[in-house]
């Protein structure tokens, strides 16, 4: 059908300029980490980043982009001449809440660093912490903005370019990390410095494609516009519905914070790996689906918005479980080739794997999120996932507290997986029973095809792990066509095995790739 087309083509636009940002990511961590390591310093930076990173996807795309997509699309839909007046309106008072967030950030910043880091004693470490988050914090006021811009395009079905905005971010980081940092003190100030720098050219890139687009942004101050209090009315249960990692990310840093040190730096780097996939197609089908979930809800289409729920649900089982499976046996391998150099060491692989591992469990469960959350968000409901967001929020904590002990920094990891599983139960038990629209026969036949379609790409990996060492740095003629191999090799071991036991979903994808014919209907099979 022609939405299960658009959706699946606009998730191929987005993947590709996430799968080019996370590249550059992890560019950006393997500098960082070859010269700065794991330390004070890099605590200090990855401490001042969170807050205004938190905040942006808090106010930016966890719930400005989110709220704004459904009420703007029925504009366009049913009142087109007043959606200019809806732009305007809400980039202005958007515009002037983060100038307000952001000169309030950079005054309390020294309290915003003692909330994070609350076991920190050391005075110097603190007092570099607050001075990076001064630097970073107007990032939060620029990428906002890019966020609203990226609810603006979607909605006129442009994803391209705001999904790679992150990429400048990324080569502003490096760039002055490794052209900066030998002339300032202490070096680690050229990381904030990116970061500030990457705000700013992350929305000039917007500019031109919103002007191709008619959108041009003149100050029109209405509080009492109606989409305005539609659109506000959803935020702020979204921030919670719809950021339950980030949140919880934050809570990790803060009992990290009493652990030993270098344990904020092991979580950070285990995420920076865990979201390659999680970024390159799970948020890139969280963006594709929402403007499309919103045109048919909006046009009374339910049915096959049912039918576009589940399978985007079965899609992401199809991704996520076996990058889930490889990120696990991969884990050692993956950080040794990506980080072991420099200040980076065996131990911080070895380290940072025990967290990757325990992150891993919950790929699958971060997906399904995404794709619930936003089909709830496209009907208008913003309330039912706050409550499947408190009860993960409490888990999360109950259990980091717990495990933490035991597991020291995986253990947090470990609640952060936990905490996901719980928040995509609720939500698919929530979903169902107001929507009975919910195929779950389907799903879980899904489910059981692909993890019998995982078993030969499971054993090709263990293979040819079992070639190397995988324990000192360098080696890279070796480890990198061998990494190739088991990446490559396994994935198309899955995809074949996958075709012959029949899966569905890999119809769907060849299908939503297959040109059309001229004038006939779209090749995307029907269920």
């Amino acid at each position: 059908m022609e939405e299960s087309r658009r959706i699946i083509r606009a998730t191929g636009v987005v993947s590709g300029a996430t799968f080019l940002s996370r590249i550059l990511g992890l560019i950006r961590d393997i500098v960082i980490s070859w010269a700065f390591g794991a330390s004070v310093h890099t605590d200090a930076f990855f401490v001042a980043f969170t807050i205004p990173n938190l905040l942006r996807r808090l106010f930016g795309e966890g719930s400005l982009t989110v709220s704004f997509i459904p009420v703007y699309t029925e504009y366009l839909t049913h009142r087109p001449d007043e959606a200019p007046q809806v732009v305007n309106t809400v980039a202005t008072l958007t515009a002037s809440a983060l100038a307000f967030l952001t000169v309030a950030g950079v005054i309390f910043a020294p309290w915003i660093v003692r909330l994070q880091a609350f076991g920190w004693k050391d005075p110097e470490v603190i007092a570099l912490a607050a001075r990076l988050t001064r630097i970073c914090f107007p990032y939060l006021f620029f990428i906002c903005l890019v966020a609203l811009s990226m609810g603006i395009l979607n909605s006129h079905g442009h994803f391209a370019a705001p999904a790679l905005a992150p990429c400048l971010l990324n080569v502003s980081i490096i760039a002055c990390a490794l052209l900066l940092s030998p002339y300032v003190n202490p070096p680690v100030l050229s990381l904030a410095i990116g970061v500030f720098l990457g705000g700013i050219s992350q929305l000039l890139l917007q500019l031109p494609f919103l002007r191709a687009h008619g959108i041009t942004f003149r100050p029109r101050f209405d509080l009492h516009h109606p989409a305005l209090k539609r659109i506000f009315a959803l935020m702020a249960p979204m921030m919670m519905g719809i950021a339950v990692f980030q949140v919880n990310q934050v809570v990790n840093r803060f009992l990290a914070s009493f652990l030993p040190k270098g344990s904020i730096s092991y979580l950070y780097y285990a995420d920076r790996v865990f979201e390659l996939p999680l970024g390159v197609f799970v948020i890139a089908l969280g963006v594709a689906v929402l403007p499309s979930f919103s045109r048919l809800v909006a046009e009374g289409r339910r049915d096959e918005f049912h039918r576009e729920v589940g399978l985007a649900l079965r899609l992401l089982l199809f991704i996520t479980l076996p990058a889930m499976v490889g990120m696990i046996v991969l884990r050692v391998p993956i950080l040794n080739l990506l980080f072991q150099r420099g200040a980076f060491g065996e131990r911080e692989t070895l380290l940072t794997a025990q967290a990757l591992l325990c992150y891993a469990l919950g790929l699958w469960a971060y997906g399904g999120i995404t794709v619930l959350s936003r089909a709830f968000y496209a009907t208008g409901d913003a309330r039912t996932p706050v409550k499947a967001a408190v009860a993960a929020l409490l888990l999360n904590a109950a259990a980091g507290v717990t495990l933490m002990g035991p597991l020291r920094h995986a253990g947090l990891a470990l609640a952060n997986a936990l905490s996901a599983t719980l928040n995509v139960s609720l939500l698919g038990i929530f979903f169902y029973r107001k929507e009975r629209g919910l195929r779950g026969r389907e799903i879980l036949g899904a489910a059981v095809k692909i993890s019998l379609a995982l078993f030969p790409l499971l054993l090709w990996v263990l293979w040819l792990r079992g070639w190397y060492p995988w324990r000192e740095g360098g080696g890279y003629l070796i480890k990198i066509p061998l990494m190739g191999a088991m990446v490559g090799g396994g994935a198309l071991i899955y995809l074949l095995t996958a075709r012959l036991l029949g899966c569905r979903e890999l119809n769907y994808l060849i299908g939503a790739l297959r040109p059309s014919p001229r004038g006939g209907p779209p090749s995307v099979p029907r269920d």
